[in-house]
């Protein structure tokens, strides 16, 4: 049973990358807000991210095979003198899935399993992140400013291995957005409890696809 069940998804798969190059074009994926605050728990991120599935993909994960997404975010503190300090390496997975014999979409991340409705409401969890915990409450410096950066991709080292040989060399999941920086800034301590103020930097001129028109 379990050997058929790969052995269609391998199918599946190899239909998908016959398919025209010109199905495979992805809609702009960039990251549109990014907010970091201080928390008892320690320092959350939240962020929205905008991207969309090419309707081959959608295909893949109704027939069977479930997508993966990661989100990796690194924060810095500039020194002058030295190379910059690393304060943050954090990455966040989710796992996109359908049973068909119960019709039940289901995400996973972080070990929990949480059935959804529909692929658009377990694609929401992904572009809407909230509450995740990157650093300890001491990790940042009252005063300070630190440069981050965040990125969303479809992460195809979860998939089997023969399916990553494949997805590596395919242009149809090379589905990511480009590392977007953002600055924080977090006050003094004789403020009161500091609330890190974010905000997204100006996108890098390399990456055009990458535009911040409704950023907040």
């Amino acid at each position: 049973m379990q050997r058929t069940v790969v052995a269609q998804l391998l199918l599946l798969f190899a239909l998908l990358l016959l398919a025209a190059p010109g199905a495979w074009a992805q809609s702009s994926a960039n990251v549109q807000r990014v907010d970091v605050t201080l928390h008892e728990d320690g320092w959350r991120l939240d962020a929205d991210i905008e991207f969309q599935l090419n309707p081959q993909l959608r295909e893949a994960v109704e027939r069977g095979l479930p997508l993966h997404f990661s989100a990796q975010v690194e924060i810095t503190r500039p020194r002058w003198w030295w190379f910059d300090h690393e304060v943050v390496k954090a990455e966040r997975l989710w796992s996109i899935s359908y049973n068909a014999l119960l019709r039940q979409w289901r995400v996973s991340t972080g070990g929990l399993a949480l059935p959804v409705s529909s692929l658009d409401d377990a694609l929401a969890l992904v572009r809407h992140i909230g509450g995740w915990v990157i650093a300890q409450p001491d990790a940042f410096r009252p005063g300070e400013t630190y440069e981050g950066k965040l990125r969303l991709r479809l992460d195809v080292s979860q998939l089997s291995r023969p399916l990553q040989v494949d997805a590596l060399n395919s242009s149809a999941w090379a589905l990511a957005t480009p590392w977007t920086p953002f600055t924080i800034h977090v006050p003094a301590q004789d403020v009161g409890k500091p609330q890190a103020v974010s905000s997204l930097a100006a996108p890098p001129d390399d990456v055009p696809f990458a535009e911040q028109g409704e950023m907040r």
